[in-house]
């Protein structure tokens, strides 16, 4: 199978304007983003509406293309960006623009669940640490069946526990973060993103939802590895803390 990966980047942000060309550790938020995809996969686009994130990349050595500011969502402008592209690739890989500590192994998992013929869409989770993670609303839980497929996301605390007190809920179940990380095969990219808005993903403000809704079928995939996503300066400042240490 041949896998191609596509990274979202746009300049406007209402809580962190120009993220992907913050500096962390001497180097562009994208172009760490990109490097650490380009370790894996052999190709690699950054997809961006601004001139600015273009020429960095391309600056740096890196692939890009321009496409439309009017996107709702990353994984639209993805499917523009392929199309664009022109790519032959089985399976297009979504990592986002703002996650500059996304691991090779994450990546790799990602891959092998399109071991399984069945595997339309993937992602990946990882166990929570505490409570008072679990709790926090931006920080979406998935539950999945046996066979690893996803049954919902949600923002809220999924599943409850009954019979035990909220606060030792992690003893009694093994909850899982999802971490925005997609994988899509080609044709389905192109399908879901004609897909209207769901009630589901309305409430919620999760796009996976509308996939779910619709019936398709998401694998999810385990990693125990944590990274450090940049959607405020305050989390820039973490970050370079985090790169600090390794």
């Amino acid at each position: 199978m041949k896998f191609i990966g596509i990274i979202p980047a746009r300049y406007a942000s209402t809580r962190f304007p120009g993220k992907p060309l913050a500096m962390l550790g001497g180097k562009t938020v994208i172009q760490r983003v990109y490097e650490q995809v380009t370790s894996v996969l052999d190709e690699a686009y950054v997809a961006t509406d601004d001139e600015r994130i273009f020429n960095a990349v391309e600056n740096f050595g890196g692939k890009a293309v321009m496409t439309r500011s009017d996107h709702q969502s990353g994984t639209d402008r993805i499917e523009e960006a392929a199309e664009k592209i022109g790519t032959d690739a089985d399976v297009i890989i979504n990592v986002q623009g703002d996650e500059p500590f996304i691991q090779p192994s994450q990546i790799e998992t990602l891959m092998h669940l399109f071991d399984d013929a069945e595997t339309q869409i993937g992602t990946i989770g990882k166990p929570f640490d505490t409570m008072e993670a679990v709790q926090n609303p931006n920080s979406p839980k998935i539950v999945y069946d046996v066979r690893g497929y996803a049954l919902y996301f949600s923002r809220s605390v999924i599943p409850f526990v009954r019979g035990k007190e909220p606060g030792d809920w992690l003893k009694h179940f093994p909850f899982l973060k999802h971490l925005g990380l997609y994988a899509y095969r080609r044709e389905v990219l192109a399908q879901i993103t004609k897909l209207p808005q769901s009630s589901l993903e309305k409430a919620e403000s999760l796009e996976q939802l509308r996939w779910l809704q619709n019936g398709y079928r998401i694998k999810v995939g385990l990693t125990d590895v944590e990274t450090v996503g940049i959607d405020t300066p305050e989390d820039l400042a973490r970050a370079e803390a985090f790169l600090n240490k390794q």
